[in-house]
């Protein structure tokens, strides 16, 4: 009598299930995931992998055609990661040094599945490396940070700097305004007598120009 096999029932929604067959037969697995015929549920993808000391061959079965809002949620490791099936797939283990099929408990394929990703990274190992760091402002002295705690630098000043530097900015601009408005008064008298100097130029060649027709109007005479 033949010994029941753990095998992982992938459902379309993404959610695993753990499943216990007393005879296992690979060309019955379409029934296991709900599937009424074969057509199409055939082996997909092998992952070769070692943990816990053994060596696995893990095979995926499902199908890659099917209908419009039936798609499997579920996000499978690479290279099948972009690959789209429908309804339920099912995930086999087998060991590769005894060439047989083992059981494959949900504990087992969630160490597989992290390690075929690549590992995940452990946040709250992450979250104690941060709270442990050391803070490089703690070393420098306290004249030379703003009263916020911030590295005084070019970008950062206290806010008092700030103030004085305005207070400059708005006297040496009053000044330039004095001074421009003086160059400006310069301006006008320059413009008032260019404007005198081109009239009277003007006014000499239109007397000229009437001198010159009545000379040659009375010699036609």
């Amino acid at each position: 009598m033949s010994q029941p096999l753990d095998i992982i029932i992938v459902e379309k929604l993404g959610n695993l299930k753990q499943l216990s067959i007393k005879d296992y037969k690979e060309e019955e697995l379409f029934k296991k995931c709900g599937f009424k015929k074969s057509e199409d549920f055939i082996k997909q993808h092998e992952w070769k992998v070692k943990t816990e000391g053994k060596k696995y061959i893990i095979t995926v079965y499902g199908k890659t055609d099917g209908r419009a809002n039936n798609e499997n949620k579920y996000d499978f490791p690479p290279p099948i990661d972009s690959t789209l099936f429908f309804g339920n797939c099912a995930i086999i283990a087998k060991l590769k040094d005894e060439n047989k099929i083992t059981n494959l408990s949900l504990e087992l394929w969630n160490k597989i599945y992290e390690k075929l990703f690549g590992g995940f990274e452990d946040l709250a190992a992450t979250a104690k490396e941060d709270e442990e760091e050391i803070d490089e402002l703690e070393s420098i002295p306290a004249e030379k940070k703003t009263k916020n705690g911030y590295l005084k630098d070019g970008f950062v000043v206290d806010s008092s700097d700030t103030e004085e530097e305005i207070v400059c900015s708005d006297e040496e601009s009053d000044e330039i305004k004095e001074d421009s408005n003086e160059d400006e008064d310069e301006d006008e008298e320059d413009d008032i007598d260019e404007l005198e100097d081109i009239g009277s130029e003007l006014s000499e060649e239109s007397y000229d120009y009437d001198s010159d027709e009545e000379i040659n109007f009375k010699n036609q005479l």
